[in-house]
């Protein structure tokens, strides 16, 4: 039990036990209690990933997709884009991201794939079931940079091949190369596609000019202490500012190079600054539903680690 005075990870961990469903329990427990890879005085890291998958597999579906509010802001049982890509990054983040497991993922992506081959935001079969305000439903949904990023490049990054990618990967360069006027999740849909892109020439360029675009429309707080003076884009809560650390989740991403290193320092200050007296990470969207805050918090905070360990920051 964590104690007063105790690290910012003994807190966090108490936290977690306290407040998270058994799947970020076990995320938590395979990044933070299972010791490092190859270390024969720590716990088994091949146990820890295997319990990790366990947990996931509750939210899988017959159709290979995955649902039951795995993405907290989508409730109802039925398999959907964002929670897919959810159960991707959980599976990247063990090692885990391969064979024929995420094969079966590539049909299930296949087959609710809008006409260009990329993937909405939101497949009609969630209609009926509670679900965020801002995500429309629709019946013909259009393609979607931030349900389809994020997927090509985790799964480029971890070099699987499958025919959906040809179209996706095509959407994405394309959607990636015209943005404009943006907003902050939509760049980091943009850096999670760059991030894992094979051709590394082509995404050094377009992440080049989307930090333009970054710093010129001030969607990044460059300075937390004046987070008020920077603009809120429209339908954003108050209070949902984004920082340099949450487009570059790590040194290694394109998006670090759109910031000065005492900028990444400031931003990382006030990351470590934001855990809370309970040990946990606030979320700064909108919690539009009984339980949301208390399943995302859990998953912002193992987030938040992560991000601090990257960076060498001691947690």
């Amino acid at each position: 039990m964590a104690r007063s005075g105790a690290t910012p990870l003994a807190r966090a961990e108490q936290f977690i036990w306290l407040t998270a469903r058994v799947l970020e329990q076990r995320t938590f427990a395979y990044h933070f209690l299972s010791g490092a890879p190859g270390d024969p005085g720590q716990a088994d890291r091949t146990r820890a990933a295997d319990a990790v998958e366990t947990a996931l597999d509750a939210y899988r579906n017959h159709d290979d997709g995955y649902g039951h509010a795995l993405e907290p802001d989508l409730r109802g049982p039925v398999s959907q884009p964002l929670h897919t890509a959810h159960a991707l990054r959980v599976l990247d983040s063990i090692g885990r991201c391969g064979g024929r497991r995420v094969e079966r993922v590539c049909r299930y992506l296949t087959e609710v794939s809008t006409e260009d081959g990329a993937l909405p935001a939101l497949h009609p079969s969630l209609r009926g079931y509670p679900a965020a305000p801002w995500i429309p439903i629709v019946d013909n949904p259009p393609s979607d940079l931030l349900a389809t990023g994020p997927v090509v490049g985790l799964l480029h990054r971890n070099e699987v091949w499958h025919a959906w990618l040809f179209r996706a990967t095509d959407f994405c360069w394309s959607a990636v190369e015209s943005l404009e006027k943006t907003h902050p999740y939509e760049v980091k849909a943009a850096v999670a596609f760059l991030d894992g892109a094979p051709d590394r020439e082509r995404a050094e360029t377009a992440a080049q000019r989307l930090g333009r675009l970054v710093r010129e429309q001030e969607l990044a707080v460059l300075d937390p202490d004046r987070s008020a003076d920077y603009p809120l884009p429209e339908g954003y809560a108050p209070g949902e500012y984004h920082y340099a650390h949450d487009f570059a989740r790590t040194p290694e991403s394109l998006a670090r190079r759109w910031f000065s290193d005492e900028e990444v320092e400031r931003s990382l200050d006030f990351l470590a600054a934001e855990q809370q007296d309970d040990g946990g990470w606030p979320i700064h969207w909108r919690s539009w539903a009984p339980g949301i805050t208390l399943e995302c918090r859990p998953m912002v905070t193992v987030d938040a680690l992560l991000t601090l360990r990257a960076y060498g920051r001691p947690v």
